[in-house]
């Protein structure tokens, strides 16, 4: 066999295996964007020593990058309490929205890890990251579990809870402030936080 015809096969078997490995690589590259109507996002409020009720946000956004990098943003003003005048006293108040309009979580896993599952598939996930309120920023260490409930489909939950500290993002005022308006003996500054977010591939939420 002549050495060109030898060339020829060879460039072409190397072709044929480029385009057999990018089929199992591709998916590791894939962006995932954040399903606000299937995640949730709750956090407690400890009201006299004892006393606990549980808040959430209705509107988020965030993404999962090609390389890892997690990012969710919280929509301050549609924090949910419940109460309409609570509502209202928590935006101006603690979370000054006027000034302030969201919150910010970022983080960076392996994308091997989403990449590699296969539906049904369930991973334990420890990534350290960086809370952005009021102004401030602060490290936080996830622990977290993730699902993969279909092709394009994978479900993020919090296995331990976040704890906030209102006082390292100057919100202490703000909080003193909520107390003084309800007549409350008390209103911690530790929030425990926890979450279930669901994020779909770009593709599919295209």
């Amino acid at each position: 066999m002549h050495r060109a015809e030898l060339g020829r096969k060879a460039t072409a078997l190397l072709a044929a295996a480029v385009l057999f490995l990018s089929s199992f690589v591709a998916p590791a590259a894939a962006d995932w964007s954040l399903d606000a109507e299937r995640s949730h996002l709750a956090f407690v409020s400890i009201k006299s020593k004892d006393i606990g009720e549980v808040h959430s946000f209705t509107e988020m956004a965030g993404s999962i990058s090609e390389d890892g990098r997690v990012e969710v943003s919280l929509m301050l003003d549609s924090v949910e309490t419940l109460i309409p005048i609570r509502n209202e006293r928590m935006r101006e108040f603690l979370f000054k929205t006027a000034r302030y309009e969201e919150a910010t979580l970022t983080a960076k896993v392996d994308p091997g890890v989403v990449a590699g599952m296969q539906p049904g598939d369930i991973s334990t996930i420890a990534a350290e990251g960086v809370l952005s309120l009021h102004g401030a920023e602060q490290p936080m260490i996830l622990s977290l579990q993730a699902a993969k409930v279909a092709e394009d489909t994978v479900m993020v939950a919090s296995t331990k809870p976040l704890i906030v500290d209102a006082a390292k993002f100057g919100m202490t005022e703000g909080v003193e402030k909520l107390r003084e308006i309800a007549g409350l003996q008390s209103i911690s500054n530790a929030v425990p936080v926890s979450f279930v977010m669901t994020f779909v591939a770009a593709s599919a939420a295209d």
